[in-house]
């Protein structure tokens, strides 16, 4: 298989896991009015470090994990938390719609972490494409930015560790066993997650016999924990190798517009104009950082270009050769 068909394949699957998370949103947003933000990410983040642990068995992996592979897996999980830890607390003084569209700007914000971190510069259609998904993404969040308050800072916040948690996927990625990296990466969040639940939440309530008799709750903590979160991540690992990390970001700014279609095709929730023009933008800049333009024209070495306004030596053109006598 080439490289073209594995970029497409690679994409394909991480849209998915876009959709995935798009449409089980509204799982979440249900389930937190039960249980606690950080508490309900815990339990969560540990479930789907269980199921993990489960694969190891099935694929024969070895639960003695390199140094090397945890320190990395923990790093980026810091990250992951962060980003889920600072739009939760960005919530408690911003609006969700704000929150949203400050989230989003990860999507420009990781062209932007590849090139200082990984020396990979983004192609103009793929800068474009982060533009329109920009647009896009403030049509969605139908945001009022007359005053910027400290909520905002925190999903700004949140937006660069969201970032910088696909950088370095892309970075580690390819030098650690996949399994061992997405399993510390989850194990963290729910470690930090618990931690953040004992010091901040009413976490007693997840004790109630009532809690976990809600549908909501068991529902949304199956569904998120082994789709959402052992498998997204897991799917997101490891076929970030094969494309580039704008457009796995561009890939993922398609979140929104598919829990949008589920708030419309779940909850009755009507699609204006200005909502459908952003998830328009929105899938045009995704399918723009698809297209690869052919160059209008390529540098030549100094000698080459020389070399090409020479005219080809033809019999005619030399002179003649005179033998000796």
């Amino acid at each position: 298989m080439n490289s073209v068909a594995h970029r497409w394949i690679a994409d394909s699957v991480l849209l998915l896991v876009a959709f995935i998370w798009g449409t089980t949103f509204v799982l979440v947003q249900n389930a937190i009015e039960t249980l606690p933000p950080f508490t309900f990410l815990a339990i969560r983040f540990s479930l789907a470090g269980m199921f993990l642990l489960l694969i190891f068995r099935w694929r024969g992996v070895s639960y003695n994990i390199p140094l090397k592979h945890v320190t990395v897996g923990a790093f980026i999980g810091m990250w992951l938390f962060l980003g889920y830890a600072l739009q939760t607390f960005s919530l408690l003084y911003t609006t969700s719609g704000k929150s949203g569209f400050l989230t989003g700007l990860s999507v420009a914000m990781v062209p932007i972490w590849s090139l200082v971190l990984l020396g990979v510069k983004p192609r103009p259609t793929a800068i474009v494409g982060v533009l329109l998904a920009v647009a896009g993404l403030y049509l969605l969040a139908f945001a009022d930015f007359s005053s910027i308050n400290r909520g905002d800072i925190l999903a700004l916040l949140c937006a660069i560790a969201f970032g910088l948690q696909i950088v370095y996927t892309a970075k580690y990625a390819p030098e650690v066993e996949t399994l061992h990296l997405v399993t510390i990466q989850i194990f963290t969040v729910a470690l930090l997650s618990g931690g953040c639940s004992l010091l901040f939440e009413p976490w007693e309530r997840a004790l109630k016999e009532g809690a976990w008799s809600v549908p909501a709750v068991y529902t949304a903590l199956l569904i998120t924990a082994f789709l959402a979160t052992s498998l997204a991540y897991l799917a997101q690992t490891h076929f970030q190798k094969f494309t580039t990390p704008t457009r796995v970001a561009l890939i993922f700014a398609m979140e929104p517009v598919f829990a949008a279609l589920a708030d419309y095709w779940w909850m009755d929730v009507a699609l204006e104009t200005r909502t459908l023009t952003g998830c328009i933008l929105i899938f045009a800049g995704m399918v723009l950082a698809e297209i690869e333009w052919p160059p209008i024209w390529r540098k030549h070495p100094k000698e080459n270009r020389n070399r090409e306004l020479l005219p080809d030596p033809s019999p005619a053109s030399l002179p003649p050769i005179r033998k000796k006598r």
